[in-house]
């Protein structure tokens, strides 16, 4: 067995704090949006809290914490960080990037499926179009994600 240098004997914080600052940072994403929704429309749904889109991105918020977690706990240049780092580029690249283009592209098929209904044609069921983040989403779930696993876990080590 070969034992790395930079991976602590020791753990820096309990691991249990991992998992509170990755899941608090995905409440705390998802209780934003639900917050300026209810503002907005003063109203509550309750679907709003497992919607997917919206200021800041909650899986974004997530890999971010999880990311920097991973970090604190085996060190920034491990092999567990560079996975976990690979993961949350990933997301987030896909939140921003591909979900964002299927949430254009159901717009402008729900603006068909408009025109057709008009004319007496067809009736279908509207598709959901906001289903991706817009970059500035994205960071702000990254930022978030981040500050709070350094707050939680930096914090203790």
């Amino acid at each position: 067995m070969i034992i790395d240098p930079l991976t602590p004997t020791a753990p820096p914080f309990p691991a249990i704090l991992g998992f509170i600052a990755v899941s608090l940072s995905w409440f705390i994403a998802q209780m934003a949006k639900v917050i300026r929704c209810w503002v907005r429309d003063r109203r509550f749904n309750f679907r709003w809290l497992f919607d997917t889109g919206g200021m800041p991105s909650s899986h974004t918020a997530s890999v971010a914490s999880l990311a920097t977690v991973v970090g604190l706990y085996y060190g920034f240049v491990t092999i567990p960080f560079l996975i976990a780092l690979i993961f949350a580029i990933i997301t987030m690249f896909d939140a921003a990037g591909v979900r964002r283009s299927v949430g254009r592209q159901a717009s402008i098929l729900n603006k068909m499926m408009d025109d057709i209904d008009e004319k007496g044609q067809v009736a279908e069921e509207r598709l959901k179009e906001l289903l991706g983040h817009t970059p500035v989403e994205v960071l702000a779930g990254a930022c978030l994600g981040i500050a709070l696993a350094y707050l939680i876990c930096g914090v203790a080590a």
